[in-house]
C-alpha cells in the first residue's frame, strides 16, 4: 500500500472509485477533479497502479477542518490510515468536523469522532445517493 499527497490522480480512477461507492459527484467529473485538486489536503491510497482509497480535507487553514473520506476496501485499515494522516495535518485545530451517514458513522466513531452535542446535519443537495 502506498499513500500519496500528489494531486495528479487520473480522472478515470477517481470516477471509478466514486461510482463504486454510488456517489453522485461522479456525475460532475470536472467539478469533482477541481474540488480534489484545490482541497486543503488530499491523501490517496494505491495498490500498485490502482487507486483504492481517497480522502480530502476542506479547511479554512487555521481553525476548522472538514473530513470527507471515501471508504473503499473497508475493513482493511485503508480508510483509518488515510484519516490518521489527515488528522496529523490538523493537530491542534480547535474543531474537526465531518458529516457521516449510514455505515460511515460507526467507522468515524471508531476513529475518535462523536456526535456534536445536539447538532443535526442539514443541506441543500441535488444528489440522490443519500436518503
Amino acid at each position: 500500500m502506498i499513500f500519496s499527497e500528489h494531486r495528479d490522480i487520473p480522472m478515470d480512477q477517481v470516477l471509478a472509485l466514486y461510482r463504486a461507492n454510488g456517489w453522485s459527484a461522479a456525475n460532475r467529473p470536472d467539478q469533482l477533479m477541481n474540488a480534489l485538486k484545490h482541497s486543503h489536503s488530499l491523501i490517496s491510497a494505491w495498490i500498485e497502479d490502482r487507486l483504492v482509497g481517497l480522502g480530502n480535507a476542506i479547511s479554512d487553514g487555521y481553525l476548522v477542518v472538514y473530513y470527507p473520506i471515501l471508504p473503499e476496501y473497508q475493513g482493511q485499515g485503508i480508510g483509518a490510515a488515510i484519516l490518521a494522516r489527515l488528522k496529523e495535518n490538523y493537530t491542534g485545530f480547535h474543531q474537526h468536523i465531518l458529516v457521516a451517514d449510514g455505515r460511515a458513522i460507526e467507522f468515524y466513531n471508531k476513529n475518535g469522532f462523536q456526535r456534536a452535542g445536539n447538532t443535526q446535519s442539514m443541506w441543500i443537495y441535488s444528489g440522490k445517493d443519500h436518503s
